[in-house]
């Protein structure tokens, strides 16, 4: 694993607690995006199910789950549609259902598990599941399971995260993202960073998922091919124009380091700007991706 990598790996992660600017109280746009999504979920896990004939454990995992109340919410949404398909069926034995949460090494899990007991006792109460809770503090680039362990595999808002700052990124300028000024090599390397990362998660994930296991992934991306397009980066350019001006204002320097960025700029204005970026409509005909 490379320098940069071990580096972003231990500097990214959401505001923690549930304070005023946490991610836990500004993370509502998140939230609605998977109620928008749900009924992929559902289908996805009802089909997984048939094609597994109603195992009697379900080992259940999402990735880059984040910290707060998103992440139970949608874990409680789907562990309530496994108890649910079982009952539908006439299962009278509920599964055993392993629900484990990843995300990076310095995610505030401390803060979801707070709110662990308050979920499996709802979930005891209104569907009479067993639950068992556990976190998985590591990158998704990497193996996080046993091998053909895992039935179904969510990630919502998370595979945008690259695994390193990509190569070339010098080249960029005065720009802290792509735009109409960056050289074709600059959008080359952010594009062969994707491909390989992403290409490594799905390589990860085949070797933890059962056969008919399924995973449900929900992207960051764009609505037309044009890679330069302005389209859901607005936030990106703001950012960028502000940050040459403190720099060409002698306020920051042109290198500046993750601790320095951390004193002027809150979490919370990343968080504030995912509502500009996810700002589109989501398509009816999602992509699965299913383990044979």
């Amino acid at each position: 694993m490379s320098s940069s990598r071990v580096s972003l790996v231990d500097a990214l992660s959401m505001k923690e607690g549930n304070g005023e600017h946490s991610y836990d109280i500004n993370s509502h746009y998140q939230r609605s995006v998977f109620s928008e999504i749900e009924h992929v979920v559902v289908e996805s896990i009802k089909e997984m199910l048939m094609n597994l004939d109603y195992p009697g454990c379900i080992k259940v995992a999402d990735l880059g789950c984040s910290s707060g109340r998103n992440t139970l919410f949608a874990m409680s949404e789907i562990v309530n549609t496994i108890i649910q398909s079982y009952q539908q069926k006439g299962r009278t034995n509920p599964p055993e259902i392993e629900c484990c949460l990843n995300d990076l090494p310095h995610n505030d899990f401390n803060t979801t598990f707070k709110l662990v007991p308050s979920f499996l006792e709802k979930l005891k109460t209104e569907v009479k599941g067993k639950c068992f809770v556990s976190g998985v503090p590591n990158s998704f680039y990497s193996r996080l399971f046993p091998s053909m362990s895992l039935h179904l595999a969510h990630s919502s808002f998370s595979l945008h995260w690259l695994s390193k700052v990509p190569d070339g990124h010098e080249n960029n300028n005065t720009s802290i993202h792509i735009n109409d000024t960056s050289p074709p090599d600059v959008y080359k390397s952010y594009l062969n960073q994707f491909k390989n990362d992403f290409s490594l998660f799905l390589r990860m994930r085949s070797e933890e998922i059962v056969p008919n296991g399924q995973m449900v992934l929900t992207f960051v991306g764009r609505k037309v091919s044009d890679p330069l397009s302005k389209d859901c980066f607005q936030v990106w350019s703001l950012l960028s124009d502000c940050i040459v001006d403190l720099v060409s204002e002698y306020m920051l320097p042109a290198k500046i380091s993750w601790k320095e960025i951390q004193m002027l700029i809150y979490f919370r204005y990343y968080i504030i700007g995912y509502l500009l970026i996810f700002k589109y409509k989501i398509p009816k005909t999602p992509i699965k991706i299913m383990v044979l």
